[in-house]
């Protein structure tokens, strides 16, 4: 592993000398470019966001990218809590969970994934603390003393470790500081019989060496769905994470940042709910089959009570996850460039189960075993001179990860199955980025990244012919050897290229005019699902997608006004969607692709804190979005171009509003209010109208009372009219059956926190 991290380091040491060094002319450096990124006066500089998108610390109005960004403040107000909160306040961003509490999918501009396989990596860019997360299993984890969270869209490569498409996602977590002891405490108690604490606590040791750890316990006794057939709740959550940071800094050009954290969970998921494809016998007037209530599966079941979190489930809703990540980062300042390394390592584990048929009968029940090992070692240089801005990397990664279905089959087809996937990736890259100085205020954007991918797999679905008198998935007699039903034995490997190109104009110290176009490619994989003939298995080719973007970003400090507006049109090729497959014995959902698709669309967003009205925070974000499909052939045929991407919504809106005043002395108060509005949306690329989602909105909301850096006493809902919204649906009714999964029902807590 050594010798492998020299040999990436040589590499980017060897583009360096051969790209920027000769660039490197004496002057301003790091510390002109940190003065040419601050405001030059105090009102212009007053709450402006830091961020760190482009790998160095930028005002937000000054970085060329679609940015939304929550900072810590947002993060507690909001409760921001878990990757599905990403919606309150990004506008054109999807999060949708596979299974009820499980595998959230992020969808950026309609650049999704739609997939639960913990194979797959995600199409948006799961970073961190710069520490790329290779498997969707990563996805699911709880936010503690976060600093801030970013969200880019668009295409990213030339500056970050891994390759994406659709964007990316970078959480900072709260490092430590040499400006004293303190800490924070804060306890919720909840509907649901739920409570979590969460506690920080930073410790300056020396002058050179500081720590900071952190800890958050979830204890959820009641859960969100109620399970007939148990005759009890189910949801229930008993988490721990823990995090614990050393920072070092021997000398001025020098840092370490050392970092463990861990999570142990032992607790429930829900389920979907049922919807079935026959009419009940005898005959229900007025009742439309399939996908209405009411409507029966093959053995005459049928969930007519309305309720989205009430059911049958006969599968154990036990969710036990173990997982560890090390990092370190490195900062050295060599004087002619700044040498930064990243390095990760996670140790996931765990263990599910989903009832896909949504009934009391054991038709499609899957236990669910993922492990995942994955190593990453990112090196950068990086500086700023007098003609450009330049950054040059190495990125190499390797994962493995081993999923296994236990299948229960009884009622529909009197067998048990056995699927597994056992998978090694390796992923290796060099790119480089330069912002080159063309005048006082233009910019020319240039970026290149080149990605070898390696990736091989083994696995298959049998059928273990495991009941009397025998499958009649194969028709094999009982006590015959398993049978299997398909397999895979393969290597792929991708090499390819993304770039960017840009130009960016401030025609005055407060405005930002930007245009970009840039490419984006994420690898082919193989389909890790259940299946029951080999060419469902076939690996799936690697998407492209080619972006071209314009906007503004600006503000108006007089005012209290800050705003940005893009403009983009994608050209969106082979991509990797759901596609239904029938061609074996069991109808499956598997990943394939699509040919191409075309994007265009809109994002605006505005803070406004008004000019006289003190406390006033106003916040608003709208996305408009037109995606359409090629034509494509699925099992019922070829479909004709003009569908629309899934988890894209024409229209989507965030905003908020929120207000604090003083009740006296040195106490205020602060009621907030926050809401989201998502078109309708369609879940697969078929636009199956049974599995769609309608047009919803959601609003939150908060009260608090408190003392600024002290204390604080919060009354908080989410989702206040309890509204009931898909976020994910599954189809086969060709076995009978159907499922939807829904968003969180209302949720209401009192918090309280201590700052010291």
């Amino acid at each position: 592993m050594a010798k492998l991290q020299n040999h990436v380091s040589l590499l980017s040491f060897t583009a360096l000398a051969a790209l920027a060094l000769p660039l490197a002319t004496p002057a301003h450096a790091q510390d002109d470019s940190a003065s040419a990124a601050t405001p030059t006066s105090d009102e212009a500089a007053k709450d402006e966001i830091v961020v760190t998108a482009q790998k160095r610390e930028q005002r937000l109005s000054d970085v060329p990218i679609t940015i939304s960004v929550a900072d810590a403040d947002t993060i507690k107000e909001r409760r921001i809590e878990a990757v599905t909160d990403l919606v309150v306040f990004t506008p054109n961003v999807s999060v949708k969970e596979n299974i009820p509490g499980l595998v959230p999918v992020i969808t950026i501009r309609g650049v999704g994934l739609n997939d639960f396989s913990a194979t797959n990596n995600p199409s948006a860019g799961v970073y961190v603390d710069e520490v790329s997360l290779s498997s969707l299993a990563l996805m699911n984890f709880d936010f503690f003393d976060l600093e801030r969270m970013e969200v880019l869209k668009g295409p990213q490569g030339t500056l970050y470790g891994r390759n994406s498409t659709a964007g990316a996602l970078s959480i900072v977590t709260a490092k430590p500081s040499f400006n004293g002891f303190s800490g924070r405490v804060v306890g919720s108690i909840g509907n649901y019989k739920a409570k979590d604490i969460e506690a920080s606590l930073n410790l300056p040791a020396s002058d050179t060496l500081a720590f900071r750890v952190a800890a958050k316990g979830i204890f959820q006794d009641k859960g969100y769905w109620f399970n007939q057939r148990l005759n009890r709740d189910v949801g229930r959550r008993d988490v721990f994470l823990g995090r614990a940071q050393a920072l070092w800094e021997p000398s001025e050009s020098v840092d370490l940042l050392l970092k463990a954290e861990i999570q142990r969970g032992r607790s429930e998921l829900g389920s979907p709910e049922f919807f079935g494809a026959f009419q009940a016998v005898p005959p229900t007037a007025g009742l439309t089959c399939p996908g209405s209530p009411g409507c029966t599966d093959f053995f005459g079941y049928r969930d007519t009570d309305g309720n989205p979190f009430r059911g049958n489930w006969s599968v154990r809703p036990d969710y036990d996850v173990d997982q560890l990540n090390l990092s370190a980062r490195l900062n050295a300042d060599l004087g002619a460039a700044t040498l930064t390394s990243v390095t990760g390592l996670v140790k996931f584990d765990r263990q599910w189960g989903v009832d896909v048929d949504a009934s009391p009968l054991r038709q499609t029940d899957f236990y669910t075993d993922d492990r995942v090992k994955q190593f990453s070692q990112e090196v950068r240089m990086a500086n700023a001179t007098d003609l450009v801005d330049w950054l040059v990397g190495g990125f190499y990664s390797r994962d493995r990860v081993q999923t296994s279905y236990d299948g229960d089959l009884q009622e529909l087809f009197n067998t048990k199955s056995y699927s597994y996937s056992n998978q090694l990736t390796k992923s290796a890259a060099l790119f480089g980025n330069g912002e080159w100085h063309l005048g006082n205020t233009l910019d020319l954007i240039t970026g290149i990244r080149y990605t070898s991918e390696k990736r091989s797999n083994v696995g298959g679905t049998s059928d273990l012919v495991a009941l009397a008198p025998g499958s009649a998935l194969t028709g094999a007699p009982f006590g015959s050897p398993p049978i299997p039903l398909a397999s895979v034995n393969g290597r792929i490997s991708d090499k390819n290229w993304s770039w960017k190109l840009g130009v960016n104009w401030k025609p005055s110290t407060s405005t930002l005019i930007y245009a970009s176009a840039s490419q984006g490619v994420k690898s082919g994989g193989f389909f890790a699902g259940v299946a029951t003939n080999s060419a469902q298995l076939i690996p799936y080719r690697p998407e492209k997608l080619v972006a071209y973007e314009v906007g503004i970003k600006g503000r108006a400090s007089g005012a209290g006004l800050s705003y940005s507006a893009s403009g983009f049109y994608y050209d969106y090729n082979d991509i990797q969607t759901f596609i239904r497959d029938v061609v074996g014995a069991l109808p499956i959902q598997r990943l394939g692709n699509v040919d191409k698709a075309k994007i265009y669309g809109l994002d605006a967003d505005v803070t406004l804190n008004p000019t006289g009205l003190d406390g006033l925070t106003l916040t608003a974000g709208v996305g408009f979005l037109h995606t359409r499909l090629g034509s494509f052939t699925s099992s019922g045929g070829a479909v004709p171009a003009g569908n629309r991407l899934s988890d894209a919504p024409k229209f989507s809106f965030n905003g908020s509003a929120a207000y604090q005043f003083t009740l006296g002395g040195d106490i205020d108060a602060r009621l907030s209010i926050d809401g989201r509005y998502q078109s309708q949306t369609f879940k697969d690329a078929l636009n199956d109208p049974l599995i769609a989602s309608d047009a919803f909105w959601v609003w939150n909301g908060r009260l608090s009372v408190l003392r600024e850096d002290d204390w604080d006493v919060s009354l908080w809902a989410k989702n206040i009219g309890d509204k009931r919204y898909v976020t994910q649906g599954l189809n086969q009714l060709v076995l009978g059956t159907g499922n939807r999964v829904y968003g969180a029902p209302r949720i209401w807590g009192v918090s309280v926190s201590k700052s010291f």
